[in-house]
C-alpha cells in the first residue's frame, strides 16, 4: 500500500504539539491541531472560547524564537479546533499524533476517542518521552495496534534532527519502515530506531552524561562556569553546554528524566549516577527551575552596568558575579582548529581540566558500551542519536576510537571503569575501531556478527571527507575529491570557513580539474557552515596599510572566479548549509544549481560592515531584477526589492525564505530537508546537467540598469530612512554608493549593459568605502567582538 500524507491530527498543543504542527504545516502538509476546552465552559460558547486554550499556545509558539516555521505564511495551513468538537476531524486524517500531558490514565482517555472516530489503516502515533510504548497501546483494537508506534520528537523540533521511532511488539513493521523513510525524507530528521527502553536513547544517554558530570564536578570540586567552559563548543558539544543546556530545558525535566531511569532499570550498572545530588533537590524545592521560572543555574538582573547574567554557587545557594574559568589544557587546545586533534589534547594534559575530561570519558564508554545491546544493537544508532537530539559534533562511540579503543580500555580498569565484554571480546579479534571507511562509505562494528556492517542508509548520504583515498587535489585550506559517478567534490577548512586567497586558488583549480576530468562539479562541506564570507581580517589588513592595489588584486580575484564559477564548461552545484553569509552567499548566486539544506541561512551582509558585496553579489542581483522586468511591475519596484535586501543585510531564516528574497530561484534551485541529503542531491544534478547535455552560459551584455529614473526613487527613500533614524549617517552614506551601482551609475536613460561593466562599478565603489574610517571602524568592531558597530 503506497501511504501519502496530505493532513495530519495533533492532538495536544503545548510547547511540543504546537511546534511539532509547524513543523509539518513547513513542509507543506495540512495539520489539524486540538486541544481541550477551558474548564467550565457552556456548551453553547463560541469557537473563539471554546479554543482560547488551542489558540494562545499556537499564538505563543509563532512569538517564540528561535522561528518554529521556515516561512510565515505556513501558519495558514493550521486549522484549531477542540477535543469536544473537532475529535470527529481526525477520520479526514493521515497521520494522528498525541501530544498530551505525561500520565498513562490521561493519554488512554485520548485514545478512546479517537478510536471512535479513526478510519482503519490511519497512523497513530505518540510524542512520549517517558511512558513505555507497549503500555499506551494496551486495550485498544487490532488496526490501532498494528499502526501504533511512538514517535519522539526533540524540542524545538525544526532545530534539532531526531526522531526515534519506538514500535512495539505489536507495530506492523511496514508502518515502521514508512515511519523512518518519511522522517527522513520530508521531515528532515536523523529517524533512529530505538527499543522500548526506559528514556529510548538520545535521553538515556544524554541524561546519564549530564548526571555524571554532576558527580565529577563535586568530585574535583569544580564550578559551574568551569564545567560549563569543559563541556560546550571546546569538545563539539552546543555553546548551552551542560548547565545553561539544563536551565533551557526545565531542571525539573532533567531530574524528572534522571528518577525515571534510576526506578525503571534496575539492571543498569550505573543507576546510583542517576541519584539525585542534595544541591540538586535543594533547586527544586526553590523552585528554580530554569528559564521558565526566572531562574536556576543562572539567574538575570538588571544592575547598574546593565544587564547582567549571575550563577549559582552550589555550596552556598547564593548567586554571584560570573568568573572566567582559567585551565592550561583549554589554553593549549583553543587554537585546534580539527575537533579530533583538538579532544586528543585536551585528554592529554596534567591540569584539572584533563582530569575532568579523563573521568568524563571514561565514565561515558562504559556506560555506552553496556547499553549494547540493550537500548540498540547497532552503536551508529547511539551516536546518531547524540548528534541529532543532543547536538554533539561527535558521537560517543567514534570520540571513543579518536582517543583509541585499546589504550583508553586500559587506563580505564585502571581507573575502576568497566566495559562490557563484548569490547574485550572485539579487541581480541584484532578489531582496533568501532568505525572504519571503505569505498567512500562508512561502516560500523557490529558485536552480534563480530564484523564491520553498512548502517542502513542506502546511498544518499555522501560525507566528502569518506572519500580521502580518492583525493585528486589539495592546497592548505581546500581538499578536491573523486566522488564517483565522474563527479568531484570540493570542500574548504578554514576558520568560520571563510574564503581567502587560498580558497580561491583551490576553486579555481577544482573548476580547471572538473572540465579536463569529470562530469561536473559540488561544492560543499562537512563544517558547522557553508560559509561566513569574505576574510575580513584580510581586507582590513590592507585597508588599514593603505594598500589599495593589493586589495583591488584580491577583490578582481574573488570576481573572476564567481565568473569562473558562472562559465565553466561543466555543471557547478552547490550544496550550502547554516550560514552562507556575504562571499558564501555569492559563491551560491554563482552557481549553476544549488541544493540547500532546510537550514539554511543566507544573505548578501556586507552593509553591516560598511561596504556593499563586491564578489559579484551587487551585480547579480542587478542581473536578475532585470530579467524579472518583463512581468509587468513598475521598473523600479522590481529593483527596490533587491536594493532592500542587501541595503539592510537581510538573512533569509531559512532555505525556503531564500525563494521570497530571489536568491534561491523558484523551479529551478532545490531545497532538501534532510542536511545529510544535500551532497547526495548536488551530485545528482551535476549528472542530470550532464546529461541533458550542458552547455557553457554566455557571458550577459543584455542587462537593463535604470541610472536616474532609479537613482532618484532610491536616493529619497534612503533620505526618508535616515531623517526617520532607521539608519545612521554612515548607513545612508553607504546605501548611496549601493543605490549607484545598482542603477548603472549616474546615466541619463535606462539602457543595456554588460556585467563586467556591472562588476568594474562593484569593485569600484567597494575599494573606495575600504578607504572610509567608519566602515573600518565597524570591521574591527567584527573582527574583535563578532558584532557589527552602528556608527
Amino acid at each position: 500500500m503506497k501511504r501519502v500524507i496530505k493532513k495530519v491530527a495533533i492532538l495536544g498543543s503545548g510547547v511540543m504539539g504546537s511546534r511539532i504542527a509547524c513543523h509539518f504545516a513547513g513542509i507543506g502538509v495540512q495539520v489539524l491541531l486540538l486541544d481541550i476546552v477551558p474548564k467550565d465552559t457552556p456548551e453553547d460558547a463560541k469557537p473563539s472560547v471554546k479554543n482560547k486554550i488551542v489558540n494562545d499556545a499556537l499564538s505563543a509558539t509563532l512569538k517564540s524564537n528561535p522561528s518554529p516555521v521556515y516561512t510565515k505564511d505556513v501558519v495558514k495551513k493550521i486549522t484549531t479546533g477542540n477535543f469536544d468538537d473537532n475529535m470527529k476531524d481526525i477520520a479526514s486524517c493521515d497521520w494522528i499524533i498525541e501530544v498530551v500531558i505525561e500520565r498513562l490514565d490521561i493519554k488512554h482517555q485520548v485514545y478512546e476517542k479517537v478510536e471512535q472516530f479513526r478510519k482503519p489503516g490511519t497512523l497513530i502515533t505518540s510524542n512520549t518521552s517517558g511512558i513505555p510504548i507497549h503500555l499506551l497501546s494496551q486495550g485498544r483494537s487490532e488496526d490501532f495496534k498494528k499502526h501504533f508506534c511512538g514517535t519522539h520528537f526533540f524540542n524545538p523540533p525544526r532545530y534539532l534532527r531526531l526522531l526515534e521511532i519506538i514500535p512495539t511488539p505489536d507495530t506492523d513493521q511496514s508502518i515502521v519502515d514508512f515511519l523512518m523513510h518519511y522522517g527522513d525524507i520530508y521531515l528532515g530528521k536523523t529517524t533512529v530506531l530505538c527499543k522500548d527502553t526506559p528514556a529510548f536513547i538520545a535521553n538515556r544517554i544524554g541524561v546519564f552524561s549530564i548526571m555524571s558530570i554532576f558527580h565529577i564536578m563535586e568530585k574535583l570540586g569544580l564550578t559551574i562556569d568551569e564545567i560549563d567552559a569543559l563541556t560546550g563548543p571546546m569538545i563539539g558539544r552546543p555553546k548551552s553546554a551542560t548547565f545553561r543546556t539544563a536551565d533551557v530545558v526545565g531542571i525539573d525535566t532533567l531530574v524528572k528524566v534522571a528518577k525515571g531511569v534510576a526506578d525503571n532499570c534496575l539492571q543498569d550498572e550505573a543507576k546510583e549516577i542517576f541519584s539525585i545530588p542534595s544541591w540538586l533537590d535543594k533547586i527544586i524545592t526553590n523552585n528554580w527551575l530554569g528559564d521558565k521560572t526566572g531562574q536556576g543555574f543562572f539567574k538575570k538582573i538588571k544592575s547598574d552596568k546593565g544587564k547582567e547574567i549571575l550563577i549559582l554557587n552550589l555550596q552556598t545557594m547564593e548567586y554571584a558575579a560570573r568568573v572566567k574559568p582559567k585551565f592550561a589544557t583549554l589554553e593549549t587546545a583553543k587554537p585546534i582548529e580539527d575537533l579530533k586533534t583538538r579532544i586528543k589534547a585536551l585528554c592529554s594534559g596534567t591540569d584539572k581540566a584533563a582530569e575532568f575530561y579523563k573521568q568524563f570519558h571514561y565514565a561515558l564508554f562504559s556506560y555506552i558500551s553496556y547499553r549494547i545491546p540493550e537500548i540498540s544493537d547497532e552503536i551508529y544508532r547511539v551516536d546518531d542519536a547524540m548528534m541529532a537530539g543532543f547536538g554533539w559534533e561527535i558521537g560517543a562511540f567514534e570520540t571513543w576510537d579518536v582517543l583509541g579503543i585499546a589504550k583508553t580500555v586500559e587506563a580505564m580498569k585502571a581507573n575502576g571503569n568497566k566495559v562490557a565484554t563484548w569490547i574485550d571480546e572485539m579487541l581480541a579479534k584484532g578489531f582496533t575501531s568501532f568505525y572504519k571507511v571503505e569505498n567512500g562509505k562508512k561502516l560500523y562494528y557490529s558485536p552480534q556478527s563480530g564484523t564491520y556492517k553498512s548502517p542502513d542508509l542506502g546511498e544518499a548520504f555522501i560525507v566528502l571527507n569518506n572519500h580521502a583515498d580518492k583525493l585528486v587535489w589539495k592546497n592548505s585550506a581546500c581538499k578536491m575529491y573523486d566522488i564517483g559517478d565522474g563527479v568531484a567534490g570540493l570542500e574548504w577548512s578554514t576558520k568560520m570557513n571563510s574564503i581567502g586567497g587560498e580558497v580561491l586558488e583551490g576553486l579555481n583549480k577544482a573548476i580547471s580539474l572538473a572540465e579536463e576530468k569529470f562530469k561536473g562539479l559540488v561544492i560543499a562541506n562537512e563544517s558547522a557552515n557553508f560559509s561566513a564570507g569574505a576574510n575580513v581580517g584580510m581586507i582590513f589588513m590592507y585597508a588599514i596599510e593603505q594598500e589599495y592595489d593589493e586589495l583591488d588584486m584580491a577583490i578582481r580575484m574573488f570576481q573572476n572566479s564567481m565568473m569562473r564559477l558562472r562559465y565553466s564548461s561543466v555543471p557547478v552545484v552547490t550544496a550550502p548549509h547554516g550560514l552562507a553569509l556575504g562571499g558564501g552567499c555569492e559563491i551560491n548566486l554563482h552557481a549553476d544549481k544549488i541544493c540547500a539544506a532546510a537550514e539554511t541561512y543566507i544573505g548578501l551582509v556586507e552593509l553591516g560592515v560598511g561596504l556593499i558585496p563586491g564578489g559579484g553579489g551587487t551585480k547579480e542581483f542587478v542581473l536578475r531584477a532585470s530579467d524579472e522586468l518583463h512581468k509587468g511591475e513598475p521598473e523600479t519596484n522590481t529593483l527596490k526589492e533587491r536594493f532592500l535586501s542587501i541595503a539592510t543585510a537581510k538573512v533569509a531564516t531559512s532555505a525556503l525564505e531564500a525563494y521570497d528574497m530571489g536568491i534561491l530561484r523558484k523551479g529551478h534551485d532545490e531545497v532538501v530537508m534532510n542536511m545529510g541529503r544535500r551532497i547526495y542531491e548536488a551530485k545528482k544534478s551535476v549528472i542530470e546537467l550532464y546529461e541533458q547535455g550542458y552547455v557553457m552560459p554566455q557571458p550577459r551584455k543584455d542587462i537593463k540598469v535604470l541610472g536616474r529614473l532609479g537613482l532618484g526613487a532610491m536616493l529619497a527613500g534612503i533620505n526618508g530612512m535616515w531623517r526617520a533614524n532607521y539608519a545612521t549617517e554612515h548607513d545612508a552614506f553607504v546605501a548611496r554608493k549601493l543605490a549607484y551601482v545598482m542603477c548603472g551609475g549616474d546615466l541619463s536613460e535606462p539602457q543595456l549593459v554588460s556585467e563586467q561593466y556591472l562588476l568594474d562599478l562593484e569593485r569600484e565603489t567597494f575599494l573606495s568605502l575600504c578607504g572610509e574610517k567608519k566602515t573600518l571602524e565597524r570591521i574591527q568592531s567584527v573582527l574583535k567582538t563578532g558584532k557589527p558597530l552602528r556608527n
